[in-house]
């Protein structure tokens, strides 16, 4: 009864919205481009949430190195043509040491200062994992191997419920652990839709001696049936509530766009109440919902947003 009360009184004292604008850091994630469409789409996204002056902007690499040419050409462009810091998604499958190695290389010439660092999934139709022969066996190798090149700023996954390939939570927190030792400024989690499921990884992250930066990965539910399968695929819980919350709306996309903006927007402000500061949004190359639960949280375009910061 006493958590009713609490939540009661919080729910009539505080604001009808959480605006934190100031207060936090964002950054976002982007796919490369399979098509001249994509593309244009893509920087149509990007140009949409530069104004909100995000921490950087990060782009994936397809399973088995599949969109390699693709995310490099993209990182550069965003190095280039942007004032926002990019990060390249790098990962051990199907290349050796030397090859990743002159990836890296290639991505410092570039101007790219930010990567971030995955073991990586198997390829398609592969029976699981393997390292490549002659490769980086696992993300902490990967990280280490870029320390030896470059100070680069180095990201890494982290897995609130556990990764797929992991015996039990302490194994997964050991190979974080390992990652961070070897050198990963930061972690960013894998997507999740309860604040309880981050607190509690971030408690038992700093009971093992994690002492590095935990941002926790937003995914806007854009696609109920898509994020499902993600979801399934990467051992995440979908609430039922949270699929009740997009029953009957599966003609209704504008409807879709609200409840999957709200929901996320109120997720941040859990978080925030947690004392988290940072947000990594998982775009999904669709700016604008991405863009609404920024706005929800107060998050403006450059100058306002230190305008309000300083007022």
């Amino acid at each position: 009864m006493t958590k009713q009360v609490n939540e009661a009184v919080l729910a009539h004292d505080g604001p009808l919205y959480a605006d934190v604008g100031g207060d936090i850091d964002v950054s976002f994630e982007f796919s490369p481009p399979k098509t001249d469409k994509a593309e244009e789409n893509l920087w149509q996204s990007i140009a949409t949430l530069q104004p909100l002056s995000p921490r950087f902007l990060s782009v994936t690499y397809g399973a088995g190195g599949s969109t390699r040419d693709r995310t490099h050409a993209t990182v550069a462009r965003i190095a280039r043509e942007t004032d926002v810091p990019a990060a390249a998604h790098l990962t051990c499958v199907e290349a050796t040491r030397e090859e990743l190695d002159g990836i890296a290389q290639e991505y410092w010439a570039a101007g790219v200062r930010h990567i971030v660092a995955l073991r990586g999934d198997a390829p398609a139709g592969a029976d699981g994992y393997a390292p490549h022969p002659g490769g980086y066996e696992n993300a902490a190798a990967l990280v280490a191997g870029l320390r030896r090149l470059h100070p680069f700023e180095i990201s890494v996954a982290a897995y609130p419920e556990c990764h797929p390939d992991s015996s039990d939570a302490a194994a997964d927190l050991d190979n974080l652990k390992r990652k961070i030792d070897a050198g990963a400024n930061r972690a960013i989690t894998q997507f999740f839709f309860e604040p309880d499921t981050f607190f509690r990884y971030r408690d038992a992250a700093a009971a093992a001696g994690i002492t590095a930066e935990i941002v926790p990965g937003i995914m806007p539910v854009a696609n109920v049936a898509g994020v499902m399968r993600m979801a399934a695929m990467c051992n995440t819980d979908m609430p039922a509530w949270l699929t009740r919350l997009f029953e009957g709306l599966d003609d209704r996309p504008a409807a879709r766009q609200l409840v999957a903006a709200t929901v996320a927007a109120e997720l941040c402000r859990k978080l925030y109440a947690g004392g988290v500061k940072q947000f990594h949004f998982y775009t999904m190359n669709k700016a604008e919902l991405s863009f609404a639960i920024c706005h929800l949280l107060g998050v403006r375009a450059g100058s306002e947003q230190a305008a309000r910061a300083a007022a």
